[in-house]
């Protein structure tokens, strides 16, 4: 099952943005929707060609770490939230499964990277934030990055 979830409804036009929730099951064949669903979200803001392939790159590095290693077998879900601002685009992957060693996820040097931190090293690369960590509730993982618009 794959949903979708938009911005609530909000009284004020206070600019905290706007959060897109995809959630997909922990399968390969799923991370095209979540980077089908950030060229939607570049239609709606200046998100230039080498921009958005950057994104779209850090996105795939994510969500597939999280496909590849947070649930045995695909099962599991794994949750992408997409939070634009005026200046930023925020994305956020997010599992409940097991979840690996969060601080040798911050490795400065290629050399030491096993599989999966070259996909975390893209990340940070071209991320202007960054953050990993534990995922809701403490379980599984959370990767979380943001790029300033230029």
């Amino acid at each position: 099952m794959v949903t979708l979830r938009g911005p609530p409804n909000r009284a004020d036009n206070a600019d905290d943005g706007h959060v897109i929730r995809l959630t997909i099951p922990a399968k390969a064949e799923y991370i095209t929707l979540c980077r089908l669903a950030l060229t939607g979200l570049s239609r709606v803001t200046a998100l230039g060609e080498e921009l958005l392939a950057d994104l779209k790159l850090a996105l795939t590095e994510a969500a597939s770490n999280s496909v590849r290693h947070a649930y045995p077998a695909g099962s599991g879900v794994v949750e992408i939230a997409y939070e634009l601002h005026d200046d930023r685009l925020a994305i956020e992957v997010s599992d409940q499964g097991e979840g690996f060693a969060h601080d040798q996820a911050g490795g400065d040097t290629f050399r030491d990277l096993s599989e999966g931190g070259l996909g975390i090293a893209i990340i940070r690369s071209i991320a202007d934030e960054f953050e990993v960590g534990p995922g809701p509730a403490g379980r599984g993982s959370r990767l979380r990055f943001v790029k300033v618009f230029p």
